[in-house]
């Protein structure tokens, strides 16, 4: 080429290839970076086949793995098949060049630069869409050995009579075949239509025919494949109107056929299958007739039928046959459904029994023994006492415990089950004043003791009245392995068993140390682990550090609800996990679900949304571990336990009917054991589940009704109240304790709550369930229905009536006085003699303490309301009993029966104000940890809180000798032991 420039020009630059040093660097730099991508691949994949060998749960590793990778190869390959197939034949079709119009001329220039690639473009458009495909199918696995191991459910829809075990195990399998099949359809289509355009099977603005006979026959094909699924679709929809969603009358998610649907679209959608069956064979009639002019008529046939057959029609009947008589057409489809979601949630054997909400009994004083018979009122608060249990019990600041203690039953010294608040002393990190990698992860590595009180005692200071305490803990439990390596607050991983000595626990002697003797955790000799944790951790200190040798095991995934979770990923898991001793060990009970979502005509529920409440909403870790969110079938069919020191999950197979789990059994067989294996030890703490209970409650605020008149009018329908101890506007929380039902004979651990109209705040409604596993009444579910026309009051008005009370209201105020905080607790009810006994701790949490202790109790009950300091005294002053709101005659070691003499001439005024001194007075008592001046502070509290009770009588009455004042001159100090024994339950 000649020089444009002009000028002269400058000296040529040449630019040569790379040394061979260079390229040897960029060569070895290239491989590295692809090793160290594949060893990170490797990295994650080597860690979870240790840490699945660590636990003995390989074979839920294999087969979930083998699972994908099936499905991944098989129908990856099977996308790229069709996909690859459809290209190479449009270009087999493709017809001789011959005299060239523009648009052929500039689509040669393309076909001219891809003809050297055409293989190795085929080879990598099948590729990629195989591995969309693949990717996507591999998800599908538990669609997969769900289908393939499915069990029948013995029970047959009433539209179709087929078995349950089609709409959840099949159905699901074959919607993501015919989706599978649109989406291979579709992309064939797009691939061939753009290979025939390219090669000049199809031509746009080319003069002549627009398409070849060879691409119109191709394209019609696979246009009638895309519509024979489409028939398939429309059969399957017919199916599929019994699990189908919509919103209808009382619940927004009705599942199941209605009216409308068994009269309309179910005929609609068999004709639509016909006339799409025919239409599909229009198109593929075009292989010899080579027009479109026929399938075109006919596809549009199809869907000019879908809007007037598929739409249209059900609109006009709905409107025209179902709103004029809803009731009489809706009755039958409501009944079924009725019994679909009874059935599926467990709820079909529930008892509701007519309740008064009233006593008949006039004279109250004959119920006050009844009350320990009733219950045994649980005056701790698990809720809340957790601050009072970590200032008490911690004893260093490494160690914590839950925000939510739990409730359990041991035996009591009498012989007799006792309603315990139990906690796990854990490892707390954060209180580790030295952070480093060493101390974190090898010396800080476990918690230490279980600590257990009574739920009916505090002590004389309102604190709880422990029955297992101290460090190493000590008690009244069976001597235990006390070291706790996996618990609810261990989030991150430790190294164990090496030379580096672990923490055990501190006592006056100083440190002690110890070194991790189970097998738990994965080996790290191995410098293969070392290296895989070291990139799977991102910690490259796993590698090289001189504290791991000979015997070093990492712990991980340390939390019950993880492990459980990951060694059955089909189940899903209850958002509290509570600890129990059992068999000389600390086992984490984890109650574990098996769901679907398949169940016809049973209503579906949001997992997440039921089992949410006022606990929920402030601790994350009391949620619901869900695998299927969205459920219509829910069984507890799981019991897992882990063990606290070594780690060991164990699944115990609890529901033995459970269609759900014997299909997931056959698909991991030997990973859950017999119901037989449950040691005596292990099912006496056993319970029946929170997160079920709550999605119970929630279904049976409107399935409570049997009779479709009733459900379609929503005259009945309850709802969950709002938690009345705090202004969260958060659901109440179910609450467990040991009563009686008004049919059974003696107290069972239950698990219990309120119900109160829609829209409303009187009661509608109280509801428990037998939580005691292993007796014969476990799971029975009982609710106590009000009645409609008289009015009982809901928790919501009786913690206002309890914050009206101008006494308590002023009690109140004086316990809150300088920085003092008041906190509620559970808002307890008990059915007793027709009537509902309310009672609630009340806490004081302030001075010089950081913890809350109960000072006060609340109780009401028939119109009557106390406020002590007792729940003893509360009840006698409800009651009537002897030295409660009546004046007692003298007994024989007192001539006069009279009031203390402080009390002769009182004043409110002058009662209150003594009452103030005493209260700041033991508020500085409080700062200056004088227990003894403390306590006389509070008996001056009482007696002028008395004096003040007494002068307001007297003032109201008009008679000066009696005013009504309590006969007893000295009440017990606030939770002294007598408040909460088992006389009061």
């Amino acid at each position: 080429m000649p020089d444009r420039g002009g000028g002269p020009t400058g000296p040529r630059i040449r630019v040569g290839r790379p040394s061979r040093r260079v390229r040897t660097l960029l060569m070895t730099l290239g491989v590295l970076a692809v090793l160290a991508m594949a060893f990170t691949m490797f990295a994650g994949f080597w860690t979870d086949w240790l840490w699945y060998r660590s636990v003995d749960y390989s074979s839920v590793f294999t087969t979930t793995l083998w699972t994908k990778i099936g499905l991944f190869f098989v129908f990856g390959l099977l996308m790229a098949l069709a996909v690859g197939f459809n290209i190479w034949l449009a270009h087999r079709m493709r017809p001789p060049l011959s005299a060239m119009s523009m648009e052929q001329q500039n689509l040669d220039r393309y076909r001219m630069g891809i003809a050297p690639y055409k293989k190795w473009l085929l080879l990598g458009i099948t590729a990629l869409v195989g591995l969309i495909a693949g990717a996507s199918a591999s998800g599908q696995w538990r669609t997969w050995l769900m289908w393939v191991n499915g069990v029948s459910f013995g029970q047959k829809d009433p539209q179709f009579k087929l078995d349950v075990a089609f709409y959840a195990f099949d159905l699901p399998w074959y919607r993501f075949l015919l989706g599978f099949g649109f989406a291979a359809v579709i992309l064939s289509v797009i691939a061939a239509a753009l290979t025939h355009y390219l090669y000049g099977g199809l031509r746009v603005t080319s003069p002549g025919a627009r398409a070849t006979s060879a691409a119109t026959g191709h394209l019609s094909v696979l246009i009638g494949v895309f519509v024979a699924f489409k028939a398939v679709a429309y059969w399957l929809d017919r199916y599929g109107l019994a699990v189908k969603s919509s919103d209808f009358k009382a619940t927004d998610n009705w599942t199941g056929l209605r009216y409308v649907d068994a009269n309309a679209y179910l005929p609609a959608k068999t004709i639509l299958f016909c006339i799409a069956v025919i239409c599909a064979l229009l198109f593929f009639a075009t292989i010899w007739r080579r027009t479109w002019q026929l399938p075109l008529i006919g596809f549009g046939l199809m869907v000019l039928s879908a809007i007037l057959i598929g739409g249209l029609y059900p609109a006009i009947v709905q409107k025209f046959q179902v709103q004029p008589n809803e009731q009489a057409k809706e009755a039958p489809y409501v009944e079924k459904n009725l019994a679909a979601t009874r059935d599926a949630y467990g709820i079909d054997g529930t008892q509701v029994t007519d309740y008064d909400g009233k006593s008949d009994t006039k004279d109250l004083t004959k119920l006050r023994d009844d009350v320990g018979d009733a219950a045994s009122v649980r005056i701790m608060d698990p809720n809340i006492v957790s601050p009072t249990f970590q200032q008490l019990q911690q004893m260093r600041k490494y160690y914590a415990f839950p925000n939510n203690l739990d409730v359990d039953r041991y035996t009591a010294e009498d012989g007799a089950d006792q309603d315990t608040v139990i906690g796990l002393r854990e490892l707390n990190l954060a209180g580790v004043d030295k952070q480093n990698w060493i101390n974190n992860h090898f010396r800080y590595t476990h918690g230490y003791g279980v600590v257990a009180a009574k739920g009916t005692e505090v002590d004389a200071e309102g604190r709880p009245v422990f029955t297992e305490s101290n460090l190493p803990s000590e008690g009244d439990l069976p001597r235990y392995e006390q070291r706790i390596y996996y618990g609810e607050k261990t989030g991150t991983y430790s190294i164990v068993g090496g030379p580096q000595k672990e923490i055990d626990y501190s006592d006056d002697s100083g440190e002690k140390t110890t070194s991790y003797k189970g097998d738990s955790g994965v080996n790290l000799s191995n410098p293969v682990n070392r290296a895989a944790y070291a990139v799977a951790f991102n910690e490259p200190q796993i590698l090289y550090s001189g504290a791991i040798g000979e015997g070093s095991r990492i712990l991980y995934n340390r939390t019950p609800k993880d492990r459980v979770e990951a060694v059955a990923p089909w189940l899903t898991i209850d958002g509290d996990a509570y600890p129990a001793v059992v068999d000389g060990q600390i086992q984490w009970i984890v109650d574990a679900y098996t769901t679907t979502n398949g169940y016809p005509y049973a209503s579906r529920t949001t997992l997440g949304d039921t089992t949410a409440d006022s606990l929920t909403a402030v601790n994350d870790n009391r949620a619901v571990v869900a695998q299927q969110n969205q459920v219509n079938y829910i069984r507890n069919s799981v019991k897992a336990t882990v063990d606290a020191y070594t780690g060991d999950v164990k699944l115990y197979q609890w529901d033995t009917k459970d269609p759900v789990l014997k299909t997931w059994m056959k698909a991991f067989p030997g990973t859950v054991e017999s119901k037989s294996k449950i040691s005596g030890d292990l099912m006496a703490h056993l319970r029946y589940p929170q997160d079920l209970f709550k999605v119970q409650r929630e279904l049976l605020t409107r399935y409570h009704v049997k009779d479709a008149e009733t459900f379609l009018s929503g005259s009945e329908v309850w709802q969950v109240p709002d938690d009345p101890t705090n202004k969260s506007g958060d659901a109440v929380p179910p609450y467990y304790l040991s009563m009686k039902m008004p049919d059974q004979q003696q107290q069972a651990f239950s698990l219990t709550t309120t119900l109160t109209p829609n829209g409303r705040d009187n009661l509608s409604a109280f509801m428990a369930v037998d939580a005691e596993a292993g007796t014969d009444g476990y799971g029975k579910i009982r609710i106590l229905k009000l009645p409609t026309s008289t009015t009982v009051d809901g928790p919501k008005q009786v913690q206002s009536q309890f914050n009206s009370e101008q006494d308590i209201a002023e009690s109140i105020r004086l316990l809150r006085g300088g920085d003092s905080e008041v906190e509620y607790g559970n808002l307890l009810t008990v059915p007793l003699d027709g009537g509902l006994l309310y009672v609630e701790p009340v806490y004081v949490r302030g001075g010089g303490l950081k913890y809350p202790l109960l000072r006060k109790v609340l109780v009401t009950y028939g119109g009557q309301t106390a406020f002590e300091d007792t729940l003893d005294e509360a009840l006698n002053k409800v009651f009537g009993d002897e030295g409660a709101t009546t004046p007692e005659p003298p007994d024989e070691g007192d001539d006069t029966g009279d009031p203390p003499p402080t009390s002769s001439d009182p004043t409110v005024q002058e009662a209150l104000d003594d009452a103030q001194e005493a209260f700041d007075a033991g508020q500085k008592a409080l700062k200056e940890n004088d227990w003894t001046a403390y306590g006389e502070a509070q008996k001056d509290l009482e007696d002028a809180l008395s004096r003040a009770e007494d002068a307001q009588a007297e003032a109201a009455s008009g008679d000066d000798k009696n005013g009504g004042g309590k006969s007893d001159p000295s009440p017990a100090p606030s939770g002294s032991p007598g408040s909460g024994g088992s006389d009061s339950g």
